[in-house]
């Protein structure tokens, strides 16, 4: 298995042999970003202090650049082309993540340096843009087998035009909102109804691919987040028939949570970990909307069980990479006294 630490020495015989990393490690930055924003919007609802928020984004920062460095890395030591992982069934379209937290992160600076933040959402959505037309046009080979499809397909055009339509809004971008909102919402729809054929009428996601059905419960959340940064936070159509989607993509996931259990623990749990943050932010924006009795009260739950669960993950990754560098140092012991029995022979 490829971690994200840890390498063998860097000999000339193991120079071009290491595996790139999988991409759908990006998906920790992304995990991270949304437990940011929920915190964020906490900041603003909930009295909560905005120094808290702030200190998690720039944990997104260091964690985004760090994948970013990591993948580089051991990708100059791979003999597999970045073209070949883009075009990989499974991993390609999880590489839209870098240039998604890139448009997180712009937002949040845009707060402080607003120059600096527009220039980083702008060269983020560009690379999105670029990213989603080359998938695109990939896809349109036929080369992709059906059993392939999973939840990391929502990525470069769902997930970065609606973040993008955001993240535009807010560094002063209303016409680029518009239209990457609309990007979203359409692919939404198609994307979404391949998907549910695949997994309705083709065998079930290998078990390191069934995280990604968490992702369906991303969108609507999402959407109507966007929704409310350019319209306002308030209660109309649009607003009120995202949230019911939400619901309905809420109680799926519940469903789902036998077949989730049973699943062995890997770095594509951060799958989980966006949506269920997504869809706390949004919740929370929406009981401060209803405004009853307690309702403060119930925020605060929503945005401990995101905090729980992105948390949990992160522990469990800690766990999971330093019991794998552990055998992989055992294992390059292994190998180093065996060379040197040959060299005595």
């Amino acid at each position: 298995m490829s971690t994200l630490a840890g390498d063998t020495p860097d000999t000339p015989a193991r120079r071009r042999s290491a595996q790139r990393i999988p991409l759908n490690t990006l998906a920790i930055a992304f995990g991270l970003a949304g437990l940011a924003g929920v915190w964020t919007t906490a900041g603003r609802l909930l009295g909560v202090p905005e120094l808290i928020g702030q200190l998690l984004w720039v944990v997104v920062l260091v964690a985004w650049l760090w994948l970013i460095v990591a993948h580089l890395r051991r990708g100059a030591r791979s003999a597999e082309t970045l073209a070949a992982q883009l075009r990989h069934p499974a991993q390609g379209p999880i590489a839209a993540l870098v240039p998604v937290v890139g448009m997180l992160l712009g937002a949040d600076l845009y707060r402080f340096v607003p120059v600096a933040g527009l220039v980083v959402v702008v060269v983020s959505l560009v690379v999105a843009a670029g990213f989603a037309g080359w998938i695109l046009a990939y896809w349109h080979t036929g080369s992709l087998p059906p059993e392939a499809f999973h939840g990391g397909y929502l990525l470069p055009t769902v997930a970065a035009g609606l973040i993008g339509a955001t993240t535009s809004f807010k560094v002063g971008l209303p016409g680029v909102a518009m239209a990457a909102f609309a990007v979203g919402i359409f692919f939404w729809i198609v994307i979404s109804t391949v998907l549910l054929a695949r997994l309705a009428f083709f065998p079930p996601l290998p078990a390191a691919l069934t995280p990604t059905c968490a992702i369906l419960l991303a969108p609507p959340a999402v959407a109507g987040t966007a929704w409310f940064t350019m319209n306002g936070e308030h209660a109309d159509a649009v607003s009120t028939a995202l949230l019911g989607l939400l619901v309905v993509m809420a109680l799926q996931q519940l469903a789902l949570i036998t077949r989730y259990r049973v699943l062995p623990f890997s770095l594509g749990f951060w799958s989980f970990t966006f949506p269920v943050a997504a869809a706390a932010g949004y919740g929370v924006e929406w009981l401060s909307i209803a405004g009853f009795a307690g309702w403060q009260l119930v925020a605060w739950l929503v945005v401990a069980l995101a905090t729980v669960v992105v948390l949990a993950v992160a522990v469990r990754s800690l766990v999971l990479v330093t019991s794998v560098r552990r055998g992989a140092r055992r294992a390059e012991s292994v190998l180093r006294r065996a060379d040197a029995a040959v060299e005595r022979r």
